[in-house]
């Protein structure tokens, strides 16, 4: 879809976050559009109704801001980033990540990124200098290119992205997979699960998370959308594994005995942790 790309200034950028004590988003929307993507809610009121993955601000100031504010913070974990992929395709333009990335780890803050952009391969020189201040993740929902078509448009592709991953272990990172969501009737049979942690653990990932597919705001348009027109066989099922209690429960507690399997048949009990 046609993107539009607006430069905007932030009046932070250095804030307190429920997934680390501290989080960085260079950008709010994202390019990578993907379409069970929870970080919607960011921008529910600075675009409202305009279709997710149609639109980048690029907040333009946030080096600077970052700079100042690093001084008046005590250092610790900072999450980039938590709305939107940090090496979404403007990275490449703006640089802004990779600028964050130089502040942060010069002034002793603990990095955990989170990527689904081959992208950051460029900056794994900036984050290898401070290995033992970084935690370098990647995303991988499937290993099938065509369903991650049309999960994650303008993501790269899961083959590049476990390619990723092992070159930030190559580099001498502390890496890690999240694996997920797990899209019922696609992605979450046991065989399936069995390939994901396999690619990750030979791609070098130290741990995993894994992770269901969950309500959130704004999505269900858009997975309605992709499943009317590719699956619409599905339609029912996923509409049940969100929104009626009883049967999400029940949908759950299999998928949860799943993934347990599979970590217990590769001793990868104590290397994992399920987000549910």
């Amino acid at each position: 879809m046609p993107l539009r790309v607006a430069e905007v200034e932030a009046r932070s950028v250095l804030n307190r976050s429920g997934i680390a004590e501290w989080t960085v988003n260079c950008y709010a929307g994202c390019q990578h559009g993907c379409v069970y993507c929870y970080a919607r809610f960011a921008t529910r009121f600075s675009h409202p109704n305009q279709p997710w993955g149609s639109f980048v601000d690029v907040k333009i100031n946030t080096p600077e801001l970052l700079s100042r504010e690093v001084r008046r913070r005590r250092a610790g974990e900072v999450f980039v980033s938590s709305v939107c992929d940090p090496w979404q395709p403007p990275e490449a333009r703006y640089g802004l990540t990779r600028r964050c990335l130089e502040i942060l780890l010069q002034n002793d803050f603990r990095v955990r990124t989170l990527t689904k952009s081959t992208l950051a391969a460029r900056d794994l020189d900036i984050m290898a200098a401070h290995r033992d201040l970084v935690e370098f993740g990647v995303t991988i929902t499937t290993l099938n290119p065509n369903l991650a078509r049309l999960l994650e448009p303008a993501a790269a592709a899961p083959d590049r992205r476990v390619g990723l991953l092992a070159e930030a272990k190559s580099k001498g990172l502390r890496t890690y997979a999240f694996l997920g969501p797990l899209m019922p009737g696609l992605a979450d049979g046991e065989e399936q699960i069995v390939q994901l942690v396999k690619a990750a653990v030979d791609a070098g990932a130290d741990y995993l998370f894994v992770d269901r597919l969950n309500p959130r705001f704004g999505v269900w348009g858009d997975l309605k959308a992709m499943l009317l027109r590719h699956h619409p066989e599905l339609l029912q099922e996923y509409r049940a594994v969100l929104y009626d209690p009883i049967y999400r429960h029940q949908y759950t507690i299999r998928l949860r005995d799943a993934i347990t399997r599979v970590l217990s048949r590769y001793g990868l009990e104590e290397r994992a942790r399920l987000c549910f």
